[in-house]
């Protein structure tokens, strides 16, 4: 008889749950979030499991990797639709998770979740760590912003690097004011240089990623774009086509349909953000700042001019994630495609 397990991992403890092929509860126990507590526990039941899930978390590619290469049959599921189920619970404990989960891999009602390589899990944990220092700095920035403006003075819009000049240049030698930003200008110091370091970090990594390279052949594509598309789909051939990628990134819109209603809403911005942010900057760089012509560029523009910037903003970073997916499926380079005659004629 088969049996299927449920794990509901914590940070410190991990509650399982072993139910057979007709429901009935086999075993519940609790053990350490570690791999080898997790690998002897399964082991130890002695029973042939068919399959064990995981809710998608953040231990969950750490714990999946080594049960899978322990030979345990570990799935990761989808978050939404687990909670969908565990919401059926008229109360929430950990033992009652664990419960709903084995539950719901024995009668199949989940969505498989991909694990990425954990190649690609660092290449995003390093454009994670430089987005948090460009915000961080952003929120320091602006804070010295508003400390100037409190003795009349406007800063303007200096570039990052000048950022601390203009500062120093504008406050003199102001007595109540030099005290309270002269630190924080020490912080953006730092901080600024460690955004160099992770910056050079990322290039050095692009440098060495020939489908990198191919990517950043798209204008409007750079290092951060082309390595935040590299980490997110990890494999491009668990996608059967490449319209799905946009969806999967949160490009499409969503839709709520019941008898007579059907609406379709904004963008749905399910899938991860981080690659989303960057197909967004990569659009309205090839829509501002481009300046070879393409036939991605044209259609952008007509979208733009039929609908509004926002709109072809959106619809461009949709149609860059349909063009890299196939890029790099197809090994092939970016075509820019044939210039019409009056366009020719016009330059």
């Amino acid at each position: 008889m088969a049996h299927f397990a449920g794990l509901d991992v914590s940070l410190e403890e991990t509650t399982i749950c072993v139910v057979d092929e007709t429901g009935r509860l086999i075993k519940e126990l609790r053990t350490a979030s570690e791999p080898p507590a997790l690998i002897t526990a399964l082991t130890g039941l002695g029973l042939p499991l068919e399959r064990i899930g995981l809710e998608a978390c953040s231990l969950t590619a750490w714990l999946h990797d080594e049960l899978r290469a322990a030979g345990l049959p570990a799935v990761c599921i989808e978050t939404r639709l687990a909670n969908a189920a565990m919401k059926t619970m008229p109360n929430k404990t950990d033992r009652n998770d664990a419960r709903a989960l084995a539950q719901i891999m024995r009668t199949g009602w989940y969505r498989q979740v991909h694990v990425k390589s954990r190649q690609s899990r660092l290449w995003r944990s390093l454009l994670v760590a430089r987005r948090t220092v460009l915000n961080e700095m952003r929120a320091i920035e602006n804070v010295v912003r508003a400390i100037l403006r409190e003795g009349g003075i406007k800063l303007g819009t200096p570039a990052r690097a000048a950022f601390a000049g203009r500062v120093r240049e504008m406050a003199g030698d102001d007595p109540l004011i030099l005290p309270l930003v002269t630190p924080l200008l020490a912080i953006l110091a730092t901080m600024l240089e460690q955004l160099d370091r992770l910056t050079r970090q990322v290039l050095a990594i692009v440098r060495g990623e020939a489908v990198c390279r191919r990517l950043m052949s798209v204008p409007g594509v750079g290092p951060i774009t082309a390595l935040a598309f590299r980490a997110t789909i990890d494999q491009p051939e668990r996608f059967r086509q490449s319209r799905n990628v946009g969806a999967h990134l949160g490009l499409t819109p969503s839709r709520y349909q019941s008898g007579e209603t059907d609406i379709q809403g904004k963008v749905s911005r399910c899938g991860d953000e981080l690659a989303r942010t960057a197909l967004y900057e990569a659009a309205h760089s090839l829509l501002t700042r481009s300046r070879k012509w393409s036939s991605l560029r044209a259609w952008g523009m007509q979208v733009a001019k039929h609908r509004g910037m926002a709109r072809a903003r959106v619809a461009v970073a949709r149609k860059l994630a349909v063009i890299l997916h196939r890029m790099w499926s197809d090994g092939t380079e970016f075509r820019f495609g044939k210039e019409p005659a009056a366009a020719v004629a016009a330059a």
